[in-house]
């Protein structure tokens, strides 16, 4: 296992000169010894380049690779003595389940002992113990990607273990299950694991430090905990959770907020016992977020809250996705409130008044988090 340094940028053509031109734009990442990541982004954002850039299957444009303080950016993925499992899972069909499990460890000459030792403990993890004997060929989808994951697990050696969307041919029903045993693998065997995916609930459940990646850089780096109650970056917030969360752009007038030309008046805040027209909040303009789970019905004109018309409802068994547009016209919004199913939802065209500034909600001034004084009463 190993420290993973990286110090670079990388572009597919020659000469890039705007940021679009660069897959990966200049970077510093550090993944630390016995780490669980997971790379989170959409299509083309730049997980998968910097997972084969870390691997040795690609070279950097700009800049360098260092495991535990040693370039290894000119290194093959041999010389890294990395694992990596791929999206599609690479198995021998004339093996057995078995036998898949041990060639990494037989091709570099381990004791037969402890090869038996190895593959028994894999196979239990992976619950692959049943099907050791049989061969890989006609075997399910779930426990061919199952042995690949076992193959990529099963050296202890190993700097890391590389994970580029291992679950995309599972079916769903069974992503929860191995996710479960990827955790569980992770916690007795502390092996480096940095995991690629699109699908926020298998970075966030599988994952000690999620890094959210957007258009070839990345936004953040931290916890489930971290990313969800306090995203750095609005697309953090829109792009973790289902639906993401709500951003209404706002301006202060006074001790209120004017957002879709209607004032909205604001808790106050430790400054504003100080100050009766300080609010802490930017001077400018600013983007004001909050999730759909944090956003109450409360009394008509209720401090920090705004009016607004339903226009959908979705009753989803134990809660409501109550949708609804704020003011009119050209400056009218859609946000989206989740309510408890014991809670009564005005019918669709009426008027709800919803929470939109509490303790919990985050405010956005060029893209980037700005720290309020914390809210007295919310």
């Amino acid at each position: 296992m190993a420290r993973i340094d990286l110090s670079l940028s990388h572009a597919y053509g020659e000469q890039p000169r705007r940021d679009e031109d660069y897959a990966l734009r200049p970077l510093t990442m550090t993944f630390e010894d016995g780490g669980a990541y997971a790379l989170l982004g959409p299509s083309g954002c730049g997980k998968t380049t910097m997972l084969n850039i870390i691997s040795g299957l690609l070279t950097p444009s700009h800049g360098a690779v260092r495991f535990d303080g040693e370039d290894v950016t000119l290194h093959t993925p041999q010389a890294r003595n990395i694992a990596q499992v791929f999206q599609f899972p690479v198995v021998y069909d004339t093996m057995t389940v078995a036998e898949n499990l041990a060639f990494p460890l037989r091709n570099r000459g381990v004791r037969a002992m402890r090869v038996r030792e190895r593959v028994g403990q894999i196979a239990e993890m992976l619950d692959l113990n049943a099907e050791l004997d049989k061969r890989a060929a006609g075997l399910s989808a779930d426990a061919r990607q199952r042995i690949s994951l076992g193959r990529g697990l099963v050296r202890d050696d190993v700097s890391a273990v590389l994970f580029d969307e291992p679950l995309t041919v599972i079916d769903p029903q069974l992503k929860w299950q191995l996710r479960r045993k990827l955790k569980q693998i992770h916690a007795e065997l502390k092996l480096t694991l940095i995991y690629v995916t699109h699908d926020q609930v298998e970075a966030l459940t599988f994952a000690d430090q999620i890094v959210v990646m957007m258009q070839g850089r990345i936004v953040q780096v931290g916890s489930a905990s971290a990313l969800y109650r306090h995203p750095s970056h609005p697309f953090v917030g829109y792009f973790i959770g289902s639906p993401g969360m709500n951003f209404l752009p706002a301006r202060v007038d006074a001790c209120a907020l004017v957002i879709a030309g209607q004032r909205v008046p604001l808790p106050l805040t430790t400054a504003d016992a100080r100050s009766s027209t300080t609010t802490g909040f930017p001077s400018d303009e600013f983007v004001l977020g909050i999730r759909p789970e944090y956003v109450s019905i409360v009394e008509p004109h209720a401090t920090g809250a705004i009016g607004a018309r339903v226009v959908q409802l979705q009753d989803l068994g134990t809660y409501t996705m109550v949708t609804v547009r704020v003011g009119d016209g050209a400056q009218a919004l859609i946000m989206r409130a989740r309510v408890n199913a014991d809670v009564v939802v005005p019918a669709e065209g009426e008027v709800v008044w919803l929470t939109v500034v509490t303790d919990r909600s985050c405010v956005f001034a060029g893209a980037q988090l700005v720290e309020l004084e914390r809210m007295a009463t919310v």
